[in-house]
């Protein structure tokens, strides 16, 4: 009897052994959530996430050296001025560059004038300001006084404000109307802004096309030009000409400035704005893009090299253009091609061989769109 107790709970305990084995080999549920391919993207805590579909985005613009092949150079240009220290380029003083213009004369002379009128009205109303606060307080007039009007300080107080802002009015006007009134001109250069770089067309030389693109700073630095000024290729007018200025834009809005000349005017797309100046003395004159036209507006540098009439010539020749009256090589092609006589040259795909200028101008913008994101990334 007692063999078959035994016995009984022999295999009772074996059974439960073996029910408890068996359900620990049992393997455990997945769980629904888990992902392998969420688990493989996650990434670890700062870096970027493992995935050959995941793409850094492109840095944003940093200080990093300009490219100087935004676009291609249309022609090899002689430099005929070097920079010289406080003329035509930024200064260290408060007050305006030297101006080298009948108009930039006329309107320092009126920002000096302006000058004295602000400082002596800030004054008088400060000074008045000061005296009704000691004379009239409760302490100096215990009575304060019941004056309802006074006729004569009313008109005094009206006439002359009116005539003060006659006094600004009058020459603003005159500076406003002689800056956008053209004489005749001696030259015409219509100036096309890029992103991000400037092209100069002479329609009165042949119609040739300037293309000019910021230096590096080392370039600068061995031209003795100042940082992010010098350009490879200028615009050059002659002194004591009348030099109209045509601008437009190839993309966005820019604008054209020469602080020197005091000449700014926007280029937008789609439409030509017109200025002019004549600068009464030779010399290389910097100016910037003045209107914000993305990444890399900072990087628009404009250098005008203003130079004696003989010189001009022997620049105009030098990119293959003629001078007015002189007989036009029978291979040059450009004029036919410019987009001041034959506006579809600039919307038809030119064919091999076609002008020059057209062709500058829409390899210059593809080459210069390639240059500028390597520049940024």
């Amino acid at each position: 009897m007692k063999s078959l107790k035994s016995l009984g709970l022999a295999a009772a305990l074996i059974g439960m052994t073996l029910g408890g084995a068996s359900f620990a080999q049992a393997p455990a549920p997945a769980p629904a959530t888990t992902s392998p391919t969420a688990t493989a993207t996650t990434p670890d805590s700062g870096q970027a996430p493992a995935t050959a579909t995941t793409t850094a985005p492109a840095a944003a613009p940093a200080a990093v050296e300009p490219a100087a092949t935004a676009a291609p150079a249309a022609s090899k240009i002689p430099e005929f001025n070097k920079p010289t220290p406080g003329i035509g380029q930024p200064t260290e003083a408060i007050s305006l560059q030297p101006q080298v213009t009948d108009i930039g004369l006329f309107a320092q002379k009126f920002d000096s004038w302006l000058l004295v009128i602000i400082t002596i009205i800030s004054l008088f109303v400060l000074g008045l300001l000061f005296w009704v606060a000691v004379r009239y307080n409760r302490r100096a007039n215990p009575t304060p006084s019941r004056t309802s009007h006074n006729t004569t300080i009313e008109i005094i107080w009206t006439v002359a404000p009116v005539l003060i802002l006659l006094c600004i009015a009058v020459p603003s006007i005159k500076l406003l109307a002689r800056q956008y009134s053209t004489p005749k001109p001696d030259l015409t250069v219509k100036v096309i802004g890029h992103q991000w770089y400037w092209s100069y067309q002479y329609p009165d030389n042949g119609d040739f096309e300037v293309v000019s693109n910021i230096l590096t700073d080392a370039q600068d630095k061995a031209k003795g030009e100042p940082r992010q000024l010098g350009v490879d290729a200028r615009m050059v007018v002659p002194v004591d000409s009348v030099i109209k200025i045509i601008t437009t834009s190839d993309d966005v809005i820019h604008s054209f400035a020469v602080p020197a000349f005091w000449t700014k005017m926007d280029a937008v797309p789609g439409r030509l704005n017109e200025t002019w100046f004549k600068v009464n003395r030779t010399g290389l004159y910097y100016g910037q893009c003045s209107e914000l036209c993305g990444a890399r507006h900072g990087y628009m540098p404009i250098a005008v090299d203003v130079v004696t009439k003989e010189q001009f010539a022997q620049w105009v020749a030098a990119n293959g253009g003629t001078m007015p009256g002189a007989a036009k090589p029978a291979s040059s092609d450009a004029t036919a091609n410019s987009p001041i006589t034959n506006p579809s040259a600039t919307t038809a795909n030119p064919e091999p061989g076609a002008g020059a200028s057209t062709t500058a101008t829409e390899n210059s913008t593809a080459a210069a769109t390639p240059a500028s994101q390597s520049a940024t990334n």
